[in-house]
């Protein structure tokens, strides 16, 4: 189940630093880019399952202490930048934690194999029209 928002604020870290690139004065003086730090082990809003869930699907997002990192760094302000790391991480839950659905296998319909074969013969017998005459 998805923690909610306030759940999300008691559980993170917010680490914030000045933004690289361009924009002259104001990305040298003010810390807009926001880091926001989550700890997957200690989250009390999700069980054995979806922590292990977690972590298997965001390993390659995990760094060596098993912390999540989410950064933005788009807009110019710092509460814009939270906003956006809030809402990241929470479509990142929402696509950790969604089970996806076991496959049906089915068949190929007989008139899809035997409209298959029929396009395939008269392709061959067009070929073969187009070819110079075997001479004996």
């Amino acid at each position: 189940m998805l923690p909610t928002r306030e759940e999300i604020l008691r559980s993170v870290i917010f680490k914030t630093s000045r933004s690289g690139g361009k924009g002259g004065q104001n990305v040298n003086k003010v810390s807009s880019k926001v880091e926001l730090i989550f700890d997957v082990e200690n989250a009390s809003f999700f069980d054995d399952n979806e922590k292990t869930l977690l972590k298997a699907r965001l390993a390659n997002r995990l760094d060596t202490d098993g912390l999540l990192h989410v950064v933005s760094q788009e807009d110019r302000s710092q509460l814009l930048n939270k906003e956006k790391t809030i809402a990241k991480l929470i479509d990142l839950f929402k696509k950790s934690l969604k089970v996806d659905r076991k496959r049906k296998p089915t068949r190929i319909p007989k008139g899809v194999i035997e409209s298959r074969l029929k396009e395939k013969s008269v392709n061959s017998l067009r070929k073969e029209a187009r070819r110079k005459p075997q001479v004996d």
